[in-house]
């Protein structure tokens, strides 16, 4: 069988377009690779998803039943991280409370991320009063901060983890979505969407298979800072005493149960709690920052 070679193409090399947007993502990965404080981000994440789902297959610990003979303990070979006021080992609840934290943290920051993105992607490719009519329902909800919706709705239903999920991602869409409107309102009078709209192609297949696929870098970006946002505001919830309920806990539950034995010298109840939220928001802040950069093509040489 013969084989036909296009004119300027040797067999076995890559298309212009397949060889550019492999060569753009090799790029955006050394980028991502030379920004240390990013790096460092995605091993602190990498770390702390080990630690919490791993971890606790090989350090096993009770965190249902009260045991009242070891309250308090301090950090010692037996629990190296001490017991709380029930008994429980605090390394053990550590891994235990972090999991539920990541697990809502992400789930709710993907659902904001996919609801603003639907959100602000149909808003800025129909334009007029339909956009005018979208964005305001957005800027009304931005003008109402989310802790105060989460605090009314916690008062007024004890969610589950599932709820909590839903509703952490009800209120958080608002951003992205606006991130979203913007890159849509640039890509929607591309010549390959005028060419698409000419040839009868429809609004759904602009949107989903040429303007969403080239708003993904800012899609990403997004998505790290609202996961970020997310374990906030779980932690803030529980802080205040209205979010998974015992014998589940999280991070923030952790850090409001640690407050009031803090007073007492009991420095373990609190200190690795705060440690954790600390240091996992601020890796996925740098890996937010660190994906914008290597996504910007600004700076590209």
């Amino acid at each position: 069988m013969s084989t036909v070679i296009q004119p300027g193409r040797t067999p076995g090399t890559a298309t212009a377009p397949d060889s550019a947007a492999a060569s753009g993502t090799r790029l955006a990965v050394r980028r991502f690779l030379r920004n240390r404080l990013a790096v460092v981000g995605l091993g602190v994440v990498v770390f702390f998803v080990l630690f919490c789902f791993v971890g606790p297959l090989v350090y096993s610990t009770d965190q249902t039943h009260t045991m009242l003979h070891q309250v308090n303990l301090a950090p010692s070979g037996a629990h190296w991280l001490g017991t709380d006021a029930v008994g429980h080992d605090e390394l053990g609840r550590l891994m235990y409370g972090g999991k539920v934290s990541l697990i809502v943290g992400l789930a709710a920051g993907v659902l904001a991320t996919v609801i603003g993105t639907l959100w602000g992607a149909a808003a800025g490719y129909a334009g007029g009063w339909i956009d005018a009519v979208m964005m305001r329902v957005v800027d009304a909800g931005i003008a109402i901060p989310a802790l105060f919706i989460l605090l009314v709705v916690s008062a007024i239903t004890t969610p589950g983890l599932g709820g909590l999920v839903v509703i952490l991602g009800f209120v958080s869409w608002l951003v992205p979505s606006r991130l979203v409107r913007a890159e849509t309102l640039t890509l929607k009078n591309r010549d390959y969407i005028l060419t698409l709209r000419a040839i009868g192609g429809t609004h759904a297949r602009a949107i989903t298979r040429h303007i969403l696929p080239n708003s993904v870098s800012t899609i990403v970006v997004a998505a790290t800072f609202q996961i970020a946002d997310a374990i906030l505001l779980v932690a803030y919830v529980s802080y205040l005493g209205l979010g998974v309920q015992p014998p589940a806990t999280d991070w923030g539950g952790m850090l409001s149960a640690g407050l009031t034995a803090a007073y007492s010298g009991y420095w373990w109840l609190i200190l690795p709690p705060g440690l954790a939220i600390i240091l996992v928001v601020w890796a996925f802040n740098a890996i937010g920052d660190g994906l914008r950069d290597a996504f910007d093509v600004r700076g590209r040489g």
